[in-house]
């Protein structure tokens, strides 16, 4: 069997934050029930005897997101790791990873992670005000001394982490501001994703144009293509899925490939989805408490999703640059018109950046081993 990714959400959409812009709760209000709460034992032995059940001794990455997944707390994590070695019989090649506001971690955390080999996503909007605007807690209050703290923690006892960035209409006006504070903090893996709208393309006060967005490209790679060449490495998604495209190898994310395929998005209840974007009743795939992973990869709403996303806009499939966005995620080619995606809403953006660096990004190839 092929390696297989699992993306695990053990305390559904409940988190100790309020994001302004939190993609996820809109999900939530968009099917019957909002939240399922935390992930029992039970469920979640399930889940690990069904993965390498069907991963035989290939590859398993376990990736906890939310919601908050720090909220099950740090015994559910204690077992999970028991049950792992309990059912991984034919000796597979094990990964886990969680994304965290990091509000909840202290030094226990810490060193849990670093001494089980944890990749961790510290989720962290750039500036402190940029962070404190859209980033807050339950009593509104900013987060960004809280998160810096626990980035201090993690580098302490040695833990992996990397930071995730959310990219707003708002932020995408200090591309170069937001990508030099990273850097200067020392931070040497980042992600840029851009902000989501909701479904429907309905629209926020911290919703990204494709202006914006190219804008924030040009700005950020220009510091990527300096750190790079005066030899100072900073790996930056969505920059490092473009140099692996004209390298000729498949993309890391998956918005990148051109079409959806199904993974397995495992929500608290056991409940499995084809994409973190589309947690939603009508492509519920079945549930790890009653079927196996390769029953629900073929079922129905598993071919319904991928089939969906095939479709591409006479508009990028002519485009110059189709090579390197492949039309570009799903997400952000919905709504669908008469049954069809439209084309990616920041196609602009897109086509702006790639006349603007593709240059400098044929030049990096000799300086990055792909």
């Amino acid at each position: 069997m092929p390696p297989l990714t699992l993306l695990i959400k053990p305390a559904s959409g409940l988190c100790d934050m309020r994001c302004t812009y939190c993609f996820y709760a809109d999900v939530a209000e968009n099917r019957e029930v909002s939240s399922y709460g935390i992930m029992d034992m039970a469920t979640l032995e399930n889940l690990v005897r069904r993965a390498f059940e069907y991963a035989g001794n290939s590859r398993v990455t376990f990736a906890f997101q939310g919601g908050e997944p720090t909220l099950a707390g740090l015994d559910f994590y204690r077992a999970l790791l028991w049950m792992q070695q309990r059912h991984n019989t034919l000796g597979a090649e094990v990964q886990n990873s969680i994304q965290t506001n990091g509000l909840s971690l202290d030094a226990e955390w810490a060193e849990f992670f670093a001494h089980n080999h944890f990749l961790v996503g510290l989720s962290l909007d750039g500036t402190k005000a940029i962070h404190d605007q859209n980033r807050v807690d339950a009593a509104g209050r900013g987060t960004y001394a809280r998160v810096k703290k626990a980035a201090l923690l993690l580098s302490a006892a040695g833990a992996d982490f990397n930071i995730l960035c959310v990219v707003t209409g708002g932020l995408a006006r200090h591309g170069a501001r937001v990508f030099d504070t990273l850097q200067t903090d020392g931070y040497r893996y980042l992600q840029f994703i851009p902000c989501l709208d909701g479904f429907g393309g309905v629209k926020s006060p911290h919703s990204l144009t494709a202006e914006r967005w190219g804008d924030f490209l040009c700005a950020a790679f220009d510091r990527y293509y300096d750190a790079i060449i005066h030899g100072d490495y900073v790996s930056a998604r969505p920059f490092d899925n473009f140099m692996e495209l004209i390298a000729g190898l498949p993309p890391s994310c998956c918005g990148y490939t051109g079409v959806c395929e199904c993974y397995f998005v495992v929500e608290s209840d056991g409940g499995v989805y084809p994409c973190d974007f589309y947690v939603l009743d009508r492509y519920r795939m079945g549930s790890v408490n009653e079927m196996c992973f390769a029953g629900m990869y073929s079922s129905e709403p598993a071919a319904r999703f991928t089939a969906e996303s095939e479709p591409v806009d006479e508009t990028c499939s002519s485009c110059e640059w189709f090579a390197l966005c492949r039309g570009g995620c799903r997400r952000h080619r919905d709504p669908a018109g008469d049954g069809r995606l439209t084309l990616n809403r920041f196609c602009g953006g897109y086509k702006h950046f790639f006349g603007y660096a593709y240059p400098r990004m044929l030049e990096l190839r000799k300086y990055m081993r792909m």
